[in-house]
C-alpha cells in the first residue's frame, strides 16, 4: 500500500493498522455477522445475487461461468454487489472471486484476454514473463470488478500420472515452479488484486480428483518437502496473502482427513511448518474430496476448527451459515476462532481496497502472444527456418482448434487444404498420431507416441495468439524458446531451442 514501509506491514500484505482496524471492526460484529464473513459462496443465474449477500451477511461470492452473460452484464452485477456491501455499513470491499488461471480454466471467456496455460509460462522459464502476464490478467479482471482471484497454481506436476492438474502446472521441477509462482504473485500485486495459491500441499502428485473423490496422498512429507511444498514456500516468502488447501488425505501428516479439514495440514504444516500467517481458503466445499463423509455444511464447521479462515463454495450457503451459528453457541467453535478468521478477512479486503487501480494493458494479446512464443518447445526438429511448405491440410483437434489454426495460417500467406505438409493436432485426451508435424495442445506427453517427418513442437495451448505463434514458428518467422518443463518419455530432458 502506497505510504506504508515494510516495517509496518504484516508478512501477508496488510498494514498493522489496517489489522487493528479488522479486529476492531469483527469486535462490533453481531455472532450472524461473523458467521458470514467468513464464506464465499456460489450463486445462480445472472443477476447480482444481493439479497444472498445481505441475508447471510456474506463476506463474498465466487463468479462461475454460468453467471456471465457478457463483459458489460458482469461488471455490472459486481458493481452492484459493492454498492450493496456499502448500503449494509461496511468499510471494506465485498471478495468478488473467480477462477481465472488462463488456459483450461478461465471463467471469464470474453471480453478479456485469452493467456495460454501455465505450463506455457513454465516452458519459457521467465518469472519477470509471469509477473507480466499475471498484472495484465490481473488488471482486466480487476476493471471488471473482482477482487481476487484463484491462482496460481503452485502445483507441481508428477506426469501423465497426475489426472487433474497437469497444463495448470507450471512444470514437474519444483523451483522451477516456485519461480514462477513467485513472478505471478508480484504480477498480481501490482494488479491490485488478491492472488490465491493453490492447492496446497500440492495437488500435481495424487492420482485422484478431488472434485469426485478424495485422493490419497502416500509421499512421505521429506518428499513432500522437496516437492510439493516448495512453490508454497516460495510463495509465503513473496507475500502472499492467501493461500488455498486442498481436499486431500495426506498419510504423512494426517491420514484419513481432507487437508482441508485438517488443523495438521493447516495449523502445524502451513501455518507453522511454512510460516504462513495470511488467509486460509478452502477448495470449494461441495467437491465430493470435502462434502462426501459430512456433508458440505459440517466439512465447513471442522475447516474453520482446523484454522482455514474462507469456506469457499459450500452446496448451501445458508445451512453453512446456520452451522457455523450453531457450532459457536454450542462452544464447539471458540469465539476466538471465528473473531481470527473473520478478522484476517477483513484486514486482506482493506488491504486490497487500498492498492492502486492500474489501467488495462492495449498490448494484452500482444503478451498473449509473446507467452506462446516464448514457451514453444520444438521437442524434435529444426530450430531454424520454414518448417513447412506453402501449404498446409490440418489435421486432429477439435473443430475451434483447426479453425483457429487456420485462420492464423492464411493471415501468414499460407494455403489451407486437402494437400500440402500435414500438420497434426493432439488436443488433450489424444492418444498421439502421425503427420510432417505434429503439435500436442497442452501438456506434451502425447508426443511420445507420436512421429512427425520434420518436427514434434510442445504448443501448451490453444489460444488464437498461441495458434499465431506456432505459425510463425512453422514459416520460420520467428524461433520458438521453450523447453520441456516436465519429462516426457523417449525425449531428451529439457528439449527445445532456448
Amino acid at each position: 500500500m502506497a505510504g506504508s514501509s515494510p516495517q509496518d506491514r504484516l508478512p501477508w500484505g496488510p498494514t498493522r493498522a489496517q489489522w487493528e482496524r479488522a479486529r476492531r471492526i469483527v469486535a462490533g460484529m453481531t455472532l450472524e455477522q461473523k458467521a458470514g464473513q467468513v464464506i464465499v459462496a456460489g450463486y445462480h443465474g445472472t443477476d447480482a445475487p444481493r439479497d444472498l449477500v445481505r441475508r447471510y451477511h456474506l463476506g463474498g461470492v465466487i463468479v462461475m461461468g454460468d453467471n456471465i452473460r457478457s463483459v458489460d452484464q458482469l461488471r455490472a452485477v459486481n458493481r452492484s454487489l459493492q454498492q450493496e456491501a456499502r448500503r449494509q455499513g461496511r468499510e471494506w470491499p465485498l471478495i468478488i472471486s473467480v477462477d481465472q488461471e488462463g488456459g483450461t480454466v478461465a471463467r471469464v471467456q470474453d471480453g478479456v484476454t485469452e493467456f495460454p496455460t501455465y505450463m506455457t509460462l513454465g516452458a519459457a522459464g521467465d518469472p519477470e514473463l509471469a509477473r507480466r502476464v499475471a498484472r495484465a490478467s490481473g488488471t482486466e479482471l480487476r476493471a471488471l470488478g473482482f477482487t481476487m482471484v484463484f491462482a496460481p497454481d503452485a502445483d507441481v506436476t508428477v506426469g501423465p500420472s497426475d489426472p487433474t492438474i497437469g497444463s495448470r502446472s507450471a512444470g514437474s521441477d519444483p523451483e522451477l515452479v516456485a519461480r514462477i509462482v513467485q513472478g505471478s504473485l508480484r504480477g498480481y500485486a501490482e494488479a491490485g488484486i488478491i492472488a490465491v495459491p493453490k492447492h496446497f500441499p500440492g495437488h500435481g502428485s495424487v492420482p485422484a480428483d478431488s472434485h469426485t473423490s478424495l485422493p490419497v496422498q502416500r509421499a512421505s512429507l521429506e518428499l513432500l518437502s522437496s516437492r510439493d511444498l516448495v512453490p508454497f514456500q516460495a510463495a509465503v516468502a513473496a507475500g502472499a496473502g492467501a493461500v488455498m488447501v486442498a481436499h486431500i488425505d495426506v498419510r504423512a501428516v494426517d491420514p484419513g482427513t481432507p487437508s482441508s479439514l485438517s488443523s495438521a495440514v493447516i495449523t502445524q504444516l502451513l501455518r507453522e511448518r511454512l510460516g504462513f500467517s495470511g488467509v486460509v481458503v478452502t477448495d470449494a466445499l461441495q467437491m465430493a474430496g470435502a462434502a462426501e463423509e459430512h456433508g458440505s455444511a459440517e466439512a465447513g464447521v471442522r475447516a474453520l476448527l482446523a484454522g482455514a479462515d474462507i469456506l469457499l463454495l459450500p452446496d448451501d450457503a445458508a445451512a453453512l451459515h446456520a452451522a457455523l451459528v450453531r457450532a459457536v453457541r454450542t462452544g464447539r467453535v471458540p469465539h476466538d476462532r471465528l473473531d481470527e478468521a473473520a478478522a484476517r478477512t477483513v484486514a486482506l479486503m482493506l488491504h486490497q481496497d487500498a492498492s492502486a487501480a492500474v489501467e488495462p494493458s492495449t498490448s494484452a494479446s500482444a503478451l498473449s502472444y509473446e507467452a506462446s512464443r516464448r514457451g514453444l518447445t520444438v521437442v524434435a526438429g529444426s530450430c531454424e527456418g520454414r518448417l513447412v511448405g506453402s501449404a498446409v491440410r490440418v489435421l486432429g483437434g477439435t473443430a475451434s482448434d483447426r479453425a483457429r489454426f487456420t485462420a492464423a495460417a492464411r493471415a501468414a500467406g499460407l494455403r489451407v487444404g486437402e494437400t500440402g505438409t500435414v500438420v497434426r493436432l493432439l488436443g488433450p485426451g489424444s492418444a498421439g498420431g502421425a503427420g510432417d508435424v505434429v503439435v500436442a495442445l497442452d501438456t506434451p506427453y502425447v508426443l511420445a507416441s507420436s512421429s512427425a517427418t520434420t518436427a514434434r513442437i510442445a504448443l501448451y495451448g490453444r489460444t488464437p495468439e498461441a495458434f499465431r505463434a506456432l505459425v510463425d514458428v512453422l514459416t520460420g518467422r520467428a524461433r520458438g524458446e521453450g523447453r520441456l518443463p516436465v519429462p516426457v518419455d523417449g525425449v531428451r530432458p529439457h528439449a527445445g531451442c532456448a
